[in-house]
């Protein structure tokens, strides 16, 4: 059975969601960036190994990066999943985990790369918002798409209100895909994510809330 190694840099609700899925005993091991990170207590306590490679104690990027990867491949992952983990990789690092590394993302891409999403929908008068999830490539939120799931963005809604939707529907869509990959119906080929069974959304549509596995 396939494995998972998740990165984090905060509180990891993503990582939770993941975990409280069922998927827990595929979970090799949680690596955060900041040692002060809210998610680690919680893969401790669920029995996860858990690491800190702090990005600070790096001179530079490529450094930490190396450093990431050397503490991720103790656990050889098949799967290698972003779930709030703040940092830009450098291409080595990408190249490394090309076709097993994935992200999630708070917006329906390709619109809103990068931050603010919430409040950058809401300004330019966007009736619907989303979460996107995707195959890490070199390009900043620019990976394939995976899966989408759209959010009605309501009248009042601000940037917080519209947050909370969003990521409702974040921990509902990322166990779905990594089950997708763990079930080894999700592949990357030739540049596009492809999913295997004709049963569920194919790979990149995008998908109501609540929608079935």
């Amino acid at each position: 059975m396939k494995s998972v190694v998740i990165l984090i840099s905060g509180r990891g609700s993503n990582m939770r969601s993941i975990v409280e899925a069922g998927l827990g005993a595929n979970v090799r091991a949680v690596i955060s960036n900041r040692p002060d990170a809210g998610g680690l207590a919680y893969a401790r306590e669920h029995g996860i190994a858990t690491a800190v490679v702090d990005h600070t104690q790096h001179p530079d990027r490529a450094a930490f990066d190396h450093a990431l990867a050397q503490e991720i491949d103790r656990h050889a992952p098949d799967l290698l999943v972003l779930a709030g983990f703040m940092r830009i990789l450098t291409p080595g690092f990408v190249e490394h985990y090309a076709g097993r590394m994935i992200n999630i993302h708070p917006s329906l891409l390709p619109a809103f790369t990068g931050l603010h999403t919430h409040r950058r929908a809401i300004e330019a008068g966007c009736r619907i918002a989303g979460v996107t999830v995707h195959f890490v490539t070199g390009e900043l939120d620019g990976g394939p798409i995976i899966a989408q799931t759209a959010v009605p963005v309501l009248a009042g809604d601000d940037e917080t209100t519209l947050a909370a939707r969003v990521l409702a529907q974040e921990h509902l869509l990322y166990p779905r895909v990594v089950r997708w990959f763990l079930e080894e119906r999700l592949t990357l080929q030739h540049g596009r994510a492809v999913l295997r069974d004709e049963a569920t959304p194919a790979a990149g549509a995008l998908t109501a809330p609540g929608a079935d596995d």
